[in-house]
């Protein structure tokens, strides 16, 4: 059973990004679309805070697919959506969820919350989440780094997590 949820999660993410990738016209990507979060907010610098960047796109991608910090520090991550569609068309979100979290079961219950940003309501599985955001936004959450260890990261948005997903290490 969960082999043949993974298997159409995986189907629906592949079918989604042909339909949105077959519109035999080549994208121009602007060239300072990086995401420079360090520029924000310098003027209170403070040591234990992990200030963290990541930028989503159009061809459902994340530019990072590590992101590290130290246990207990303080975590500001900004992500940034540089593509052009919408959020209810491409929306893209960053959850970071607890060990031990299945992915795929995680993402298919996410597809069923719409209403909630695609994050399943009464969730215990999430350390901290972005909002939803569409081309050209940027959201930040800010929240404590968890103990030691390897936490995935993904995109909720439907079938996006079989494309945008990463380790969130914590040292």
């Amino acid at each position: 059973m969960k082999t043949y949820l993974n298997f159409r999660i995986v189907l629906v993410a592949l079918v989604s990004l042909t339909f949105f990738n077959c519109g035999g016209k080549e994208e121009k990507k602007e060239e300072n679309s990086i995401y420079d979060y360090k520029k924000e907010d310098t003027s209170k610098k403070d040591s234990n805070v992990a200030v963290l960047g990541i930028v989503a796109d159009d061809n459902m991608q994340f530019d990072k697919k590590e992101l590290r910090v130290k246990a207990g520090q303080k975590v500001k991550l900004t992500l940034k959506h540089s593509g052009k569609m919408a959020a209810n068309i491409m929306g893209h979100n960053i959850v970071i969820l607890k060990q031990g979290t299945d992915k795929a079961a995680f993402a298919a219950k996410a597809a069923t919350a719409r209403d909630n940003g695609y994050i399943p309501e009464g969730t215990d599985q999430v350390i901290a989440y972005t909002k939803m955001i569409g081309g050209g936004q940027i959201t930040t959450v800010e929240f404590e780094a968890p103990e030691a260890g390897e936490y995935d990261f993904i995109c909720s948005f439907p079938a996006h997590f079989a494309l945008m997903q990463g380790k969130f290490i914590v040292e």
